[in-house]
């Protein structure tokens, strides 16, 4: 990825939307460098979402839409900043404008993952098109705006996204689809102050087997460890992912994920390179025991990453 998308330039459009939306950048901070550059403005009450790869700006639309109907249907989810005409656009960038969640105590846990979890999935589908669970299609664009990627990490990665792609449209093909996260793990929830649990980043948001979403969190335990809320996490929902027929391919397809989504960036951070190669290097290897650290951590300085669970694996 070219410097067009680097902390710098990000931060340059970040001022810029803070001024066609008329508020002060004064205070914002950086809360996440990967798929998206996100900023929070206290002062101003919002959070500010800026693609980060022009493969992904459609994404900014279809959440701005998402936003609109879970503030229609009460879902469980954070709101959209109030008067604000979106996706905000500005230089080739596209944006999304959110409110402001200051952190509430006591910090989220995977029974707040599972109870969020459960309402999200109770909540329906929206009249208007969501695209289906396409972990596989997701993958090939990242690896698609991938500069920094070697020949051999890049064949590696169309062959397993060759090999698993049957095996994830016939397992579409045969579950129920319904709304699913698409990214669902304790860092993607914030705290309202009367205490809910809120679920934010609906950039992979769609409709699919909601077993996705149970194995987004099972393979963040098994890779980001120690593994202590599995059990929780199954008895609160209702239900063991693990014990599901499709749990090889369904943690696959989030392995795929988490790897692939990293691509882009591998020529802005050394660290997440190196994070990146670890985590290719366990796959090729078949080790499943083998710990990856979260790209998030690695990206946005541990004093910003601290202050804020808007992160991502």
């Amino acid at each position: 990825m070219s410097a067009r998308f680097s902390e710098e330039t990000m931060t340059a459009a970040m001022r810029e939307i803070a001024a066609i939306l008329d508020v002060s950048p004064e205070g914002g901070r950086l809360l996440q460098l990967t798929n998206n550059a996100v900023y929070a403005l206290p002062r101003a009450g919002i959070v500010i979402r800026i693609a980060r790869t022009h493969q992904l700006r459609d994404r900014v639309t279809k959440v701005v839409q998402l936003g609109r109907w879970f503030a229609e249907v009460d879902a469980p989810t954070i709101r959209l900043a109030p008067e604000v005409e979106q996706p905000v656009n500005f230089g080739g960038l596209a944006a999304s404008v959110w409110q402001f969640v200051p952190p509430h105590p006591p910090a989220m846990n995977v029974e707040d993952l599972a109870t969020a979890l459960r309402a999200f999935h109770a909540i329906g589908v929206p009249t208007f098109p969501l695209p289906a669970w396409d972990p596989i299609g997701d993958a090939r664009r990242r690896l698609t705006d991938a500069d920094g990627l070697s020949k051999p990490d890049r064949n590696f990665l169309i062959g397993w996204c060759d090999r698993l792609e049957l095996e994830v449209t016939a397992l579409n093909g045969r579950r129920p689809q319904t709304l699913i996260h698409g990214d669902a793990h304790i860092g993607n929830l914030l705290r309202e102050p009367l205490g809910r649990a809120l679920m934010c980043d609906f950039d992979a948001t769609c409709v699919g087997p909601w077993q996705v979403d149970l194995a987004a969190a099972a393979v963040g335990e098994a890779r980001f460890g120690p593994p202590t809320g599995g059990r929780s996490l199954a008895a609160t929902y209702g239900y063991d992912v693990t014990s599901d027929s499709s749990w090889p391919v369904l943690r696959e397809a989030r392995e795929l994920k988490m790897i692939a989504a990293a691509a882009p960036f591998l020529v802005t951070s050394q660290a997440v390179a190196e994070e990146f190669a670890n985590r290719l290097r366990s796959v090729r290897e078949g080790d499943q025991e083998a710990h990856w650290k979260p790209f998030a951590a690695l990206s946005v300085p541990q004093r910003q990453y601290r202050t804020h669970p808007w992160t991502t694996h």
